[in-house]
């Protein structure tokens, strides 16, 4: 294995909680903030409604995209 002498890229990206698990992220690329929260059984695991402002893409939905790509 060879080792990495030069860095190519540093990611700066900011998250901020905005309430619950509701988040906005702030991401290289992007011209518009990125808003994270739950649905479904994560939801569910945590107590948030159905139908609420949370109910959005979890972060782990962007990881699991991520790994896919």
């Amino acid at each position: 294995m060879r080792a990495v002498s030069t860095l190519v890229y540093t990611s700066t990206v900011r998250i901020e909680r905005i309430r619950g698990p509701l988040r906005r992220a702030d991401i290289p690329a992007e011209s518009e903030s990125v808003m994270f929260g739950v649905h479904a059984g994560i939801a569910e695991h945590y107590g948030v409604a159905p139908g609420s402002e949370s109910e959005r893409a979890a972060t782990l939905d962007y990881i699991v995209a991520a790994a896919g790509g």
